[in-house]
């Protein structure tokens, strides 16, 4: 992949990045062990998810030349609150996740590039093959159970800017819990006390006795592939692409939804969710009988009641769900979509919470992905607070996306919350169609 910065073409693959073996990073300090209680919203997302903070030299602050070793130190420290992580993911005798707080420790890698941090470019883009050099991953892996919850890598360039490269399992930390983890390991590098210490009890969300499920939980519908969308993926290479919207092109796809007069207001983001559902629906070329699903993750630590304690460590989300078919979605106008979402978001209440956590407690069900877009948001989440002593990061990014039907809301820019930047992957054929329904 090449790129233009001021003039220079630079090629991304030909970035070298030589890494030290890793060490295992323990808490500083003994910890419990035993098994740690995941929650039923902990199971469904045990993924592996890449993420990578940029920073720039700046000598006036102080030397990058120790920054490897004050983020080592800091981890240590930080784990004795944030202990979990510091385990392994093991099957408990009821079958489900858990995590063996054996203090095993953290992989944790040093590493140093060939060239300046500007050769990175512009990383809103995922792009394994190159941005994957900043994360450590264990090689050899055959599943999840022998994956670290967490590996980190300080990569250093040599301008003297750095990266911090993390690689953190989801089924520990949703988005909210992941961004107080990150800041609470800055702040203890820069010396100061945790301004969110974590809530580690998780069995406040355990299911009720007996489990009482209430409502319909679609998402965990199975959906037959009737578009053969699948010939689709394995005959096409994936492409990933972002897509900003500034304030007047989220205003302006606002107006069209409300036009018809059958939703009186709406959201950016139920706005955006409907235009990607619908456009995503159109590239894949769903046949009109085609059933489609849209999911999204909704925070549910408000939604509780009560609700959950400041700094809760876990998964506080749960995933929405619309679903209808394909020909009714394409056919009809865009407020249609808008309003499925609408409905969706205002299902959610502490009684549902609880229906989706006693659900998977009798069926041990997963969602299905087939015909699905899985949207999650990170608008809300500051990335671009965290400060390990050498200022806040100049970008942000994730490597890759953690499966093919999602599509990531990412805040964008200086003025955050107006500006939102859409990522997702199709196949090549099904962007170039998805980009003409993009303008809006």
């Amino acid at each position: 992949m090449e790129l233009k910065m001021d003039g220079l073409t630079i090629n991304r693959e030909k970035i070298r990045i030589k890494k030290s073996e890793p060490i295992l990073v323990c808490p500083a300090e003994e910890t419990d062990d035993g098994f740690y209680f995941l929650s039923n919203l902990d199971q469904n997302v045990a993924s592996i998810i890449q993420t990578f903070y940029c920073f720039k030299a700046d000598e006036s602050k102080k030397s990058s030349e120790t920054v490897s070793e004050v983020i080592k130190e800091a981890l240590a420290k930080v784990l004795v609150h944030f202990y979990p992580l510091a385990g392994s993911l093991t099957i408990s005798s009821e079958g489900k996740l858990t995590v063996q707080c054996t203090n095993k420790g953290v992989p944790f890698v040093e590493a140093v590039a060939d060239c300046e941090i500007e050769a990175l470019g512009d990383i809103t883009v995922p792009d394994p093959l190159t941005l994957g050099k900043l994360v450590y991953t264990v090689g050899g892996a055959e599943n999840i159970l022998e994956m670290p919850l967490l590996t980190a890598q300080v990569t250093r360039f040599k301008c003297g800017g750095f990266v911090l490269g993390m690689a953190l399992n989801h089924c520990l930390v949703d988005g909210i819990a992941a961004m107080e983890f990150v800041n609470s390991w800055a702040e203890t590098a820069r010396g100061l006390p945790l301004t969110v210490p974590p809530f580690l009890d998780r069995k406040i969300l355990r299911s009720r006795q007996p489990p009482k499920i209430e409502f319909t939980h679609d998402e965990f519908k199975q959906i037959n592939d009737a578009s053969d969308m699948v010939t689709l993926y394995q005959e096409e290479q994936m492409l990933h692409k972002s897509f900003l919207f500034y304030p007047d092109k989220l205003a302006s796809l606002k107006k069209m939804a409300m036009e018809d007069g059958s939703i009186e207001s709406c959201t950016s983001f139920t706005a955006l969710t409907a235009l990607v559902w619908r456009a995503r629906s159109k590239a894949l070329k769903m046949k009109p009988q085609q059933q489609t699903k849209l999911i999204f993750a909704v925070d549910g630590r408000s939604k509780l009641n009560p609700s959950l304690p400041k700094g809760y460590f876990g998964n506080g989300f749960i995933f929405s769900c619309c679903i209808c078919s394909a020909g009714e979605l394409i056919e009809k106008p865009l407020s249609f979509a808008v309003h499925l979402v609408q409905d969706a978001i205002k299902l959610v209440n502490d009684n549902y919470i609880r229906s989706v956590i006693d659900y998977f407690e009798v069926t041990r069900s997963r969602p299905s992905l087939t015909a699905t877009v899985l949207i999650t948001t990170w608008t809300r989440l500051a990335f671009d607070t965290t400060d390990f002593g050498w200022g806040k990061p100049i970008q942000t990014g994730c490597v890759t996306l953690p499966a093919k039907e999602v599509v990531l809301f990412l805040s964008h820019g200086r003025d955050k919350m107006k500006n939102m930047n859409l990522l997702l992957g199709l196949p090549v054929t099904a962007m170039k169609i998805f980009e003409e329904q993009m303008q809006v």
